[in-house]
This record gives C-alpha cells, sequence and structure tokens, in this order.
C-alpha cells in the first residue's frame, strides 16, 4: 500500500526495500519499456522499407509496431509505475541521501522521469507505420 501512495503522489524517489517486490516493480517497468522499444523500432523499420520498396515488406513491422504500442497503451500508459524508471548508475545510487538507512543490501530504487515524449514517440511511429502499410496494401490491391 504504501508503494501504490508513492507511485500515486508522483514521489521523486522511491527506495523499495522488500526484494521480492522490488524485483516484480523492476520487471514490470522492464517489460514497460521492452514494449516502447519494440513499438518504436519495428515502426521505423516499417516506415523505411515502406518508403524503400513498393511491396508489403512493411506489413509485418507495421503490425508488431502497432500491436505493442496499443498494448503498451492498454496496459502501462494509464500506470503510474510507468513514470518510473529504475536506477541502476552506481554513481548516482551513491549521491541519494535516502540509501544510508536502509536495512536491505540490493534495494530497487526507482526514479520519477517525464514519459510524455516517449508516448508521444512510439504513438507517431506506429500511427505513420500503419498509414504507410494501409497505403502499401491500398497500392497493392487497386
Amino acid at each position: 500500500m504504501e508503494l501504490e501512495r508513492a507511485l500515486e503522489a508522483g514521489v521523486s524517489i522511491i527506495v523499495i526495500e522488500p526484494e521480492p517486490l522490488g524485483e516484480e516493480t523492476a520487471r514490470w517497468i522492464y517489460v514497460g519499456n521492452l514494449l516502447h522499444k519494440i513499438s518504436v523500432y519495428s515502426g521505423l523499420c516499417s516506415i523505411a522499407s515502406g518508403l524503400t520498396w513498393s511491396s508489403l515488406a512493411c506489413t509485418p513491422f507495421g503490425v508488431v509496431s502497432v500491436l505493442c504500442a496499443g498494448c503498451y497503451t492498454l496496459s502501462w500508459q494509464w500506470d503510474p509505475c510507468c513514470k518510473y524508471q529504475e536506477e541502476k548508475d552506481l554513481r548516482r545510487l551513491s549521491k541519494l541521501p535516502v540509501l544510508s538507512d536502509l536495512t536491505s543490501a540490493s534495494p530497487v530504487v526507482l526514479v520519477h522521469t517525464d514519459n510524455r515524449k516517449k508516448i508521444l514517440l512510439h504513438s507517431t511511429v506506429s500511427l505513420t507505420a500503419a498509414a504507410i502499410c494501409l497505403w502499401r496494401i491500398y497500392n497493392t490491391f487497386k
């Protein structure tokens, strides 16, 4: 419950000490980041192949991009946890005063980030990829 309250409040740094809860939260963030990256990279491949070749080679990449962006939008975008990233940089971690009072040897540290640009990026790339795929499909079957 404490984690939920901190996430909802938008606290700038969250330290999760119970290891299972921290690992589960970090995994959830990792999967969201993975969906975002797959959406962007497959969308860029779709756009590049759609503009380069006159075939339907762009379609599989476009479908993957739209599916990943849709999954992220439905499952992660509205979760307050998606506004956080796990901090793994030891130099930054050593500068945090919060870590001096911990009892756990390996806490998970979450740092609040602005994810609006990330959401805008994968949405724009996915919609552009979908538009190019639909244009290629239309030109192929007209």
